[in-house]
């Protein structure tokens, strides 16, 4: 029995079962972030008051420059996905919602690029 009016079946209304791969993403990339959290956080609180060769040696110590990408990309991934489910709900114009996701994805990508560049840099020197 389907639920859906004759004229929105014709036009092809109704759910485009992306929704859960979405959701999905966001509970996944929200639980890879919490050990990633906790190790950054009590990592930071270790640092306190150390200085900049300090820091760079920790950043080159075993794995903490793939742990601190690893961060970097999955934050700004999970940030991304919930800027997007908001922008979804809460701008109607469909000109101004896609915008809005395409400078979202953009800026996402453009900042964690930056932040990827910055451990690296820190990690390899330069």
């Amino acid at each position: 029995m389907e639920m859906r009016s004759a004229l929105n079946q014709a036009k092809g209304l109704g759910s485009s079962k992306e929704g859960v791969g979405h959701w999905w993403v966001q509970r996944l990339t929200g639980l890879a972030l919490v050990p990633l959290t906790l190790w950054f956080v009590y990592s930071a609180i270790g640092l306190t008051g150390a200085d900049l060769a300090t820091f760079k040696a920790w950043a080159g110590r075993h794995g903490n420059p793939v742990l601190l990408i690893l961060l970097i990309v999955v934050m700004y991934h999970h940030a991304q996905a919930g800027m997007q489910v908001v922008i979804e709900d809460y701008v109607h114009g469909e000109t101004a919602k896609i915008t809005c996701i395409i400078l979202t994805k953009f800026a996402a990508v453009l900042f964690g690029g930056a932040s990827v560049f910055a451990v690296l840099r820190l990690t390899f020197g330069g």
